[in-house]
């Protein structure tokens, strides 16, 4: 999943943005507001960790104007991170269109808790568990497993099984497998996409067992559930209508290159 985190305070930016790579996220930095709204224009983030006290743009006007409905496309999940921790700053960052509000200094754990949360909250989800066929995730502690055995996967590996689960059976494209697993650094050239899918095919793949991951020639990849349907978070309530996979359907261009 792809984050931005924005604030003047550079040795913190760092800090959080390291965090989170080692969790798997794909994070871009900046360092005032903007360069926030400019990095949020040209890319879907996921999510926006946004301080308040920046210069040139502050954090609320920033917040408003991703906010603004003339604003036309994606609109990604807002969480304020700020050392402002009075009752009107929170009712007035939240207003202004953020999902979440954190006051520094916060515990790490709670900052990743809290973006997990938001990420959930995008797919309708309410529990720390995606399934989808055989295929079972736990995100908070970060476990894989396929009827039953547990897959051991590299932190990019698990944010590209997320980002698929998050889209059962839809075709996804390498270009949106960039932008939201891997980070403004990656050379959009590379092969890193394909061996990643690659090798994560492989580490679920399981004897008599179909490949959970197909290729769409020309088009891209997608999940495809295999062994049962769940919901995503395990419940006892009516499945999940985004977890219920039927015929799909894709038109490959015949002069697209192939995907492997």
């Amino acid at each position: 999943m792809r984050v931005l985190v924005a604030d003047d305070e550079k040795d913190l930016v760092r800090a959080i943005a390291r965090g989170l790579r080692r969790d798997g996220y794909a994070v871009d930095e900046a360092f005032d507001g903007d360069e926030a709204l400019a990095k949020a224009a040209a890319v879907d983030y996921d999510v926006i960790c946004l301080d308040l006290t920046m210069p040139a743009v502050d954090g609320r006007e920033v917040c408003r104007r991703l906010r603004d409905p003339a604003r036309s496309g994606h609109r990604p999940r807002i969480l304020i991170l700020t050392a402002r921790d009075s009752l009107e700053d929170r009712i007035g960052g939240l207003d202004d269109g953020a999902d979440d509000y954190l006051v520094k200094p916060f515990a790490f754990g709670e900052l990743t808790a809290r973006i997990r949360a938001l990420l959930r909250r995008d797919a309708g989800r309410c529990g720390s568990r995606l399934a989808v066929g055989d295929i079972e995730m736990d995100l908070g502690r970060h476990s894989v497993r396929r009827q039953g055995q547990e897959i051991t996967l590299t932190p990019k590996e698990f944010t590209l099984l997320r980002f698929f689960c998050s889209r059962p059976g839809e075709v996804v494209s390498q270009e949106e497998l960039l932008d939201h697993v891997w980070d403004e650094h990656t050379d959009p050239f590379t092969n890193t996409v394909r061996v990643t899918v690659g090798t994560l095919r492989r580490k679920l793949g399981l004897p008599g067992s179909p490949a959970p991951i197909e290729t769409v020639v020309g088009t891209g990849y997608r999940l495809v559930a295999t062994g049962g349907l769940h919901t995503a978070d395990h419940s006892s309530g009516p499945e999940d209508p985004a977890y219920v996979l039927g015929d799909i359907s894709s038109a490959a261009s015949p002069n697209a290159a192939p995907y492997p």
